[in-house]
Formats: C-alpha cells, structure tokens, sequence
C-alpha cells in the first residue's frame, strides 16, 4: 500500500508528537523497537541479496546503537559498564555485518539485543509515567532516528 502525500504527512506528524509526548522510558523503549526493525529489515535484506537495502538499514541500527551509547550513563550504574561494552561489540558487529554482507552478525545482533527491548518493555509497564522531555533534550527524535 502506498500513502499518499497526506496520509504520508499526518503519519510523519504523529510519530513526531509520540516521541515529543514520550517519558525518557518511553523513547528508549521507542528506540529499541527502531533499532529491532531495522535489524529484522535488514536481515531479509541481506537474506535475499538486496544489498543497498541492508546497508540503509544497518546504518540506521549503527545510528541508534551510537545514540543508546551517548545517552548511556556508566557512572549511574552499577551495569553501565556491561552494557556500554554490549553496545560497542554489537556496533562493531554491525559494520561488519555491512562491511562484509554477513546475515550471521546481524542474526547475532537480534539475539543480543532483543533481550534488552523486552526488558525495557516490561520495565517502562511498570514503572510510574514522568513528564514528557522537553524538545530541546530531543536531538536525536527528528531527522536520520525518527521513529517511523
């Protein structure tokens, strides 16, 4: 099914306003969901030989990957340093996976990473709302790391 500009646009403005309106929680979650997306396309991408495909969205993953990574606070938390060390091996997995057209490391990289998306699922369920981010603090929301 292809949108129309309209239809286009009006989806455009509500992911906008989702990740606007997001807790910290929320956007997290929102990312991880992205992040596993890109992943999956990616992974029927390279299965089916469509290269220019899986490379688009490997780089998104490696994009995302890189913003978790910022976001990451190790001095906060006694894990912080685990998952720091997850999110460089699994960035270094993926621009293999590019590099190299290797659906295994791709594969691999679902399995490491879908684990931490239920997690903050279940977690951002539980846990009470907070007030929404204001705009400012939302540089990565727009532009390459929407979350279309």
């Amino acid at each position: 099914m292809t949108l129309t500009y309209g239809a286009a646009a009006q989806r455009d403005q509500y992911n906008r306003e989702a990740v606007l309106s997001a807790t910290p929680a929320r956007l997290i979650t929102l990312l991880y969901d992205r992040l596993l997306l890109d992943l999956g396309r990616a992974e029927v991408a390279q299965t089916s030989g469509r290269w220019p495909m899986a490379s688009e969205n490997l780089l998104h993953a490696q994009a995302i990957v890189a913003e978790l990574t910022s976001s990451l606070r190790v001095d906060l938390w006694e894990g912080g340093e685990g998952l720091l060390a997850l999110y460089n091996y699994v960035s270094t997995a993926l621009i293999n996976a590019n590099i190299h057209r290797d659906v295994e490391l791709t594969r691999e990289s679902i399995g490491l990473l879908e684990p931490l998306r239920q997690a903050w699922h279940e977690a951002t369920a539980q846990a009470p709302a907070t007030p929404a981010l204001s705009t400012d603090s939302l540089s990565f929301a727009g532009g390459s790391l929407g979350v279309a």
